[in-house]
């Protein structure tokens, strides 16, 4: 019970100065999706660049990309500060809780940070497009598929941010962001890759595609998409697979 209290009271801790630092957060999480999605959604559609309606595929991949990135960012980034100049690591680790569950909560709380992010492009989609076609009988699996894909998302950003020396951090990211954002089927549906089959293979290795299948599935069923057992299959496995090596790195980081 002591663990479970020290727990809650580290994570509403976290949460209380998310609050604080609001207006800062809501600019970090919003200003890159929101771009994007103008430009690939209203300037295109407008300028006769894409076809009719992509804007109703493009939301959705959106809302996937902003759940995995401001997960994986919100919980690496932090842990890059607390192990370097910061130090705050020191004082976490000094909680009565298993060093382990202090890995477990700066996950939950970038998770937490992407899915609230994520929920916030619904609205601002809404509003840029004027409406959307969605299967609203989909919303419980597509709030799932969120949920387990800003838990995959901080897995690996607890990886990241755990195996990474500081140095080196914005070079990692320099070469995995662009990677991960345009392999995640988040612009396009997966299934409709059939011509470009190399690529297809190389984005099936990205958990980012189950999660943005899985909500385009969801809420677009009439769209090809990949079986939605199998992108919460994906999503599971990259959670468990990045959190156990995270989990890993951080105890080696934090026992050095």
């Amino acid at each position: 019970m002591t663990s479970v209290r020290a727990f809650t009271a580290v994570l509403g801790r976290d949460v209380f100065v998310t609050g604080r630092e609001l207006p800062s957060f809501m600019a970090q999480v919003l200003v890159q999706p929101v771009a994007m999605l103008f430009i690939f959604g209203t300037v295109l559609g407008q300028l006769g660049y894409t076809q009719p309606g992509y804007e109703q595929i493009l939301l959705p991949g959106m809302i996937a990309l902003n759940a995995f990135l401001v997960s994986l960012q919100n919980t690496s980034f932090p842990l890059v500060l607390d192990f370097s100049f910061s130090r705050e690591i020191e004082d976490r680790l000094l909680a009565p809780l298993p060093i382990s569950l202090v890995a477990v909560e700066k996950m939950l709380f970038g998770a937490m940070r992407g899915l609230f992010a994520a929920l916030l492009m619904v609205p601002i989609g809404i509003l840029m497009f004027g409406t959307v076609a969605w299967d609203l009988a989909g919303l419980p699996f597509a709030v799932l598929c969120m949920l387990l894909g800003s838990l995959s998302g901080a897995a690996v950003g607890l990886t990241v941010g755990a195996a990474v020396p500081p140095r080196r951090i914005n070079i990692m990211f320099a070469v995995i962001l662009a990677p991960l954002m345009f392999t995640g089927a988040t612009q396009f549906p997966w299934a409709q890759l059939d011509q470009l089959r190399w690529f297809q293979v190389l984005c099936a290795f990205n958990p980012l595609t189950y999660l943005s299948e899985g909500m385009r599935g969801a809420l677009l069923p009439d769209v090809p998409h990949i079986a939605p057992w199998i992108c919460v299959l994906a999503l599971v496995a990259a959670t468990l697979l990045f959190g156990v090596l995270g989990v890993r790195f951080f105890l080696r980081r934090a026992l050095d």
